[in-house]
């Protein structure tokens, strides 16, 4: 499967749903992402997807397949899942990451990949996609907070320059776990270029190029 990375749309609002409630069962209260989309301005999410393309119908049978129920379920399908995408691909939704903008500062909201696409570069994949639009976005640092037992989580912010700058206690309202704060330097900067650009080419060299469609 070739992943692709865009901004979120309202048509993947149901799909995000299901990775929010699959990565964070006892967050409460869920996220509205329609709301977002609709009338948050600061907010900007992103979606990874995997497209699969579809066995092209033979082309002296495209009108006779034209009046078969089939046809018209395939096409209500495609424009659900990829809008703008061809005809012959749909689109199943990995992954997201949602982050506002305030101040020059992008603060990193949620970010989660559905259990079954862990360990495929995909959660590392909207990390680089995020920080690509938050530099876009004219931000100057990103921050972010996660749990202080998602060691794996943190790791991979570590590995990108995200630094520790303190614990909120008690941050999390299902078990009252800490928070770790964790920061960027300035995004812009030489050094901080010098390694993302590093490892954003070593993620390609990986799990291969994917599609940004990031505006």
């Amino acid at each position: 499967m070739r992943h692709m990375v865009r901004p979120m749309r309202l048509e993947d609002v149901r799909q995000a749903n299901e990775i929010d409630r699959e990565c964070f069962p006892t967050q409460w209260p869920p996220p509205s992402f329609k709301r977002e989309l609709l009338f948050n301005r600061l907010a900007h999410y992103l979606v990874a997807g995997e497209e699969e393309t579809l066995p092209a119908e033979p082309v002296e049978k495209t009108e006779q397949n034209r009046s078969r129920p089939g046809h018209l379920l395939r096409r209500v399908r495609r424009f659900l899942f990829a809008e703008g995408a061809s005809d012959s691909t749909i689109q199943r939704i990995v992954g997201l990451v949602g982050f506002w903008i305030m101040a020059g500062e992008a603060h990193i909201t949620t970010i989660g990949v559905r259990e079954a696409y862990l360990r495929l570069g995909i959660g590392e994949l909207l990390l680089i996609s995020a920080v690509e639009l938050a530099m876009k976005r004219n931000a100057q640092v990103i921050t972010l907070e996660v749990r202080a037992s998602n060691s794996a989580a943190i790791a991979l912010y570590e590995k990108y320059g995200f630094a520790r700058t303190g614990v909120r206690r008690g941050y999390y309202t299902d078990n009252r776990e800490d928070a770790v704060t964790m920061t960027t330097d300035t995004i812009t900067s030489a050094p901080f270029q010098s390694r993302f650009q590093r490892l954003k080419q070593a993620h390609a060299e990986r799990w291969g190029p994917a599609q940004c469609q990031i505006d």
